[in-house]
């Protein structure tokens, strides 16, 4: 999971939506990992998505789990000929070629069993390196608890909360997650919270990385970049 950078959703750009299987192929192409998101939809499949309406990405009104997976996979995502994808569509495609990060999103605290389920379902028989990584530390926690095995992640940002508090939060919550790496937020970067991670041991990724800056930043605090835009250009003119 160290070994390369990682393309934020997908290799995307005009035409190429974020969190499609075209911007999968394109990460594959240029051999990044790829990163992306996960929801569940009305009918408990793992769907890759970023927001929790459709609106931004596909121009349709609603809630992305309020539709089933026939709805879904059949909406078109705005500026390409792109559906939405399911994460077995996205394993299907990738099939060990490169590195997965799975960022499941979870909304409002509200239960997480259906959504984990969802997605362990799916990584069953999977034999390629993959990741499980969430805001949310019961995503980790759930995964440390029945899916040991799983690689599994807690997203750290300390952006408006650079407090004790903030602090003390941010130090419970890896403690309650049991994350085998962090993926920490670049604009934090270096920061005390990267440094001790590392000294326990923990992989650290970081994400956005959109500058030549924010790549230097990431590795030389080393973490693995997660690229978006000018950040791949960067990691590609340094490879």
């Amino acid at each position: 999971m160290e070994a390369r950078a990682f393309a934020h959703r997908g290799l995307h750009d005009t035409g190429v939506p974020e969190n499609s299987l075209a911007a999968f192929r394109a990460a594959i192409a240029a051999d990044l990992g790829i990163e992306c998101d996960i929801r569940k939809s009305s009918d408990g499949r793992a769907m890759v998505f970023h927001d929790a309406g459709l609106e931004r990405l596909t121009g349709r009104e609603g809630s992305m789990a309020a539709r089933s997976v026939g709805d879904l996979t059949g909406i078109t995502l705005s500026g390409s000929e792109e559906t939405i994808p399911t994460l077995r569509d996205t394993l299907d495609l990738v099939a060990g070629q490169v590195p997965l990060l799975l960022e499941v999103k979870s909304d409002d605290r509200r239960p997480i069993d259906a959504l984990c389920r969802a997605v362990r379902r799916d990584l069953e028989g999977y034999l390629g390196p993959v990741g499980v990584m969430s805001f949310d530390p019961r995503v980790p926690r759930w995964f440390a608890e029945r899916e040991p095995e799983v690689l599994r992640g807690l997203v750290v940002t300390e952006q408006n909360s650079r407090t004790l508090t903030g602090a003390l939060k941010r130090k419970l919550s890896v403690m309650h997650a049991k994350p085998d790496f962090l993926a920490l937020d670049v604009r934090d970067l270096p920061s005390s919270l990267a440094r001790k991670q590392a000294r326990k041991g923990r992989a650290l990724f970081s994400w956005t990385v959109r500058s030549g800056a924010n790549l230097e930043t990431a590795l030389q605090s080393g973490a693995v970049p997660i690229l978006e835009g000018p950040g791949v250009a960067a990691w590609e003119a340094g490879a």
